[in-house]
């Protein structure tokens, strides 16, 4: 149980960040391209909750391999 805790500890906050850089970014060029769904999603923010996807967070803490929500976008 410790080992999973310290897991945890260490995994999340890095994880956490990269998909709010990595998803806020895909929505901020789409904007700037003329795309304004992801600004009206709110997904323009660095806060990570938009960017979750409750599935993703828990593969990742249980076999290593998780993502986040994605972007969506009207071409």
């Amino acid at each position: 149980m410790t080992d999973f805790i310290t897991q945890a500890l260490l995994f999340l906050p890095p994880f956490l960040l990269a998909i709010s850089f990595h998803e806020s970014a895909h929505a901020y060029i789409a904007y700037r391209f003329g795309d304004p769904t992801a600004r009206d999603m709110g997904r323009i923010t660095l806060n990570p909750l938009p960017h979750i996807d409750i599935l993703g967070l828990i593969m990742l803490m249980t076999v290593h391999f998780g993502w986040a929500k994605p972007v969506m976008i009207n071409p």
